[in-house]
């Protein structure tokens, strides 16, 4: 049975940037090379990065990336790596019009390539586009209608991407058809909760279906509301896990497979499953034997539920603020338990000294809140400074009369506007400390606390933001460290204090009733009667579907933040602002 020396590289592209992405994959190969790789694959659109969405529609950028994969084998020819095949995702464009879809010769295509030697050996596109959740793709590319097929070393190598595995049939049918050894999928698969055991679960029911050994490489990083984290896998036939990479962080994993010998069938554009025709590339050089030490992956140990989605969270903070050219983050610390865990991530993605904090006191802040707020910057040694808005706010109240909500809110704007003075003179980016909860039933002040670049717990319930900070005070005392957010922080009510002896619950349900009737209503799409039948008060539900339904204006002004659930507010949900139905 020969030996088959593979290596995933799980890297974090940048979109838009082709000569970095193209550094990165040579760069990873040499590595994967100098392991004795015989095979080497990249994520999904690597070379571009992902997704790409309406760039993808200039035909500029199409023909930089394919001018890029060109530049690229032959880099890695001259760099003397030229003689392992290595996959790499790009964006490319159709050969030939697809009349049923409506579209012309050199439409977009979610392509992959495999370069050898100089040349790009062979090209293919993406067969299942995904059109659903986060994903457009039906509206930027033309699928692909190839099985491609990759002799390397006497195995044959079956080759995919991504939505190819998650669909029935398709590619994953014809590569046991094709009677493949070896079936390869490269990825750009976001995150969300519990997703890791779902694509466990895929890629094993996958492995069986096409009766070979399955590789699932997939990238990490941030790109806007997006995270990726990896986890890329391989698993056999038999469903066994033959190697994981961990979480969230770039890895090279490289093994030896024992595969099945490639047949003597050299046919090439067999009509295969789902109108699939069979191409066939043969690279030279026949079965290697087993080495005499193989090389066996690491199986990345699984992470809590609570250090996975602060992963997430910082991962995506941290892409956001380096891929867009900044350094440093500004952060209205009020003391309260929302700001200190958007401070507590900021730290942890950018670290403390990259983290300013103003304190922005009025009248109706409390001195346990001010002291809250000074006592993390001082666990964390993060810059921080006080401005009070007590001037500003009686200037106002001078000028005008204003009561109620309205003297509220202008609280709020006051901090609002001084943060992004402050950020426009010191050239920080701010970060809004809205959470799910309060985002999903305009609790909320827009161009108040709404203010910022990024939300880093924009998909985070209120509930959830609790469990976040008692977990990561407790990481820290295992660690040896200082907890970064005060117990008082944690203990106490929350409140805007935006008026005497103010709490939450003065406006909303308590917490942990909202976020589980927000989540049958978000994300379950539940309407109001199956909430209410499931067992919750009808006039708490009224309450709450209205305000969810009022506020979709708000949450549009809001700033972009990691999704970590399965339908977050931006890219997943997409409601009507003007909407009369009120039956949820």
């Amino acid at each position: 049975m020969p030996n088959l020396r593979l290596a995933l590289s799980q890297i974090d592209p940048w979109v838009g940037d082709l000569a970095r992405n193209s550094d990165e994959v040579v760069r990873w190969t040499k590595q994967a090379v100098d392991a004795g790789a015989q095979l080497v694959a990249f994520p999904e659109m690597v070379l571009t990065g992902y997704p790409v969405e309406d760039l993808a529609l200039r035909r500029s950028f199409v023909e930089a990336s394919r001018a890029a994969l060109v530049e690229l084998a032959g880099r890695l020819a001259a760099d003397g790596l030229g003689e392992v095949p290595v996959v790499v995702g790009y964006l490319g464009r159709s050969e030939h019009a697809s009349p049923r879809l409506g579209r012309p010769a050199g439409s977009p295509q979610n392509c992959a390539a495999v370069l050898h030697r100089g040349e790009v050996v062979t090209r293919f596109a993406k067969h299942h586009l995904p059109n659903y959740g986060v994903f457009d793709e039906f509206r930027w590319f033309v699928p692909g209608d190839q099985l491609p097929v990759l002799r390397v070393d006497g195995v044959d190598v079956a080759l995919a991407i991504c939505e190819d595995i998650w669909q029935d049939g398709g590619r994953v049918t014809a590569a046991r058809e094709a009677g493949a050894g070896l079936l390869l999928v490269i990825n750009g698969s976001p995150y969300e909760r519990n997703k890791d055991d779902q694509r466990l679960d895929l890629v094993r029911r996958r492995a069986a279906e096409a009766g070979c050994t399955l590789a699932y490489v997939n990238m990490v990083g941030g790109q806007d509301e997006l995270v990726f984290d990896g986890d890329s896998v391989v698993v056999g036939a038999d469903g066994e896990v033959l190697g994981r990479s961990p979480q969230f962080e770039e890895h090279l994993m490289v093994l030896d497979l024992d595969l099945p010998a490639a047949g003597s069938d050299h046919t090439d554009g067999l009509l295969l499953s789902d109108g699939l025709h069979l191409v066939r590339t043969e690279l030279d050089g026949g079965p290697r034997p087993v080495p005499a030490e193989k090389l066996a992956a690491e199986v990345a140990p699984r992470i809590s539920d609570e250090a996975e989605i602060w992963a997430a969270l910082v991962s995506g903070t941290r892409a956001y603020v380096a891929k867009n050219g900044f350094r440093s983050v500004l952060i209205g610390l009020s003391g309260g338990i929302d700001s200190a865990l958007v401070a507590s991530i900021a730290v942890d993605a950018i670290g403390a000294e990259n983290v300013h904090c103003v304190s922005m006191p009025s009248r109706y802040s409390s001195e346990h809140s001010k002291d809250d707020a000074a006592d993390l910057a001082r666990r964390t040694g993060l810059h921080f400074r006080t401005v009070s808005i007590a001037p500003m706010f009686d200037a106002y109240l001078g000028a005008t009369e204003l009561t109620g909500l309205a003297e509220e809110n202008l609280q709020s704007r006051l901090r609002g506007t001084l943060l992004m003075a402050i950020s426009n003179q010191e050239g920080h980016i701010v970060l809004a400390p809205g959470n799910k909860s309060e985002l999903a039933v305009g609790y909320s002040t827009l161009y108040g606390d709404s203010v910022g670049a990024y939300g880093p717990i924009k998909d985070v319930y209120k509930s959830l933001i609790f469990r976040l900070a008692r977990w990561r005070n407790e990481e820290a005392e295992r660690r040896g460290e200082v907890p970064p957010i005060p117990e008082n922080t944690i203990r106490k009510p929350p409140s805007a204090e935006l008026r005497p002896d103010q709490v939450d619950t003065d406006s909303l349900p308590d917490y942990d009733l909202l976020d589980s009737v927000l989540a049958r209503y978000i994300e379950g799409d539940e309407g109001r009667d199956a909430i209410v039948a499931a067992g919750f008060d009808p006039a708490v539900v009224d309450r709450v579907v209205r305000l969810v339904d009022t506020a979709e204006y708000k949450r549009r002004q809001y700033p972009p933040g990691p999704k970590i659930s399965v339908k977050n507010f931006g890219r997943d949900r997409r409601l009507p602002i003007t909407n009369r139905w009120r039956r949820g």
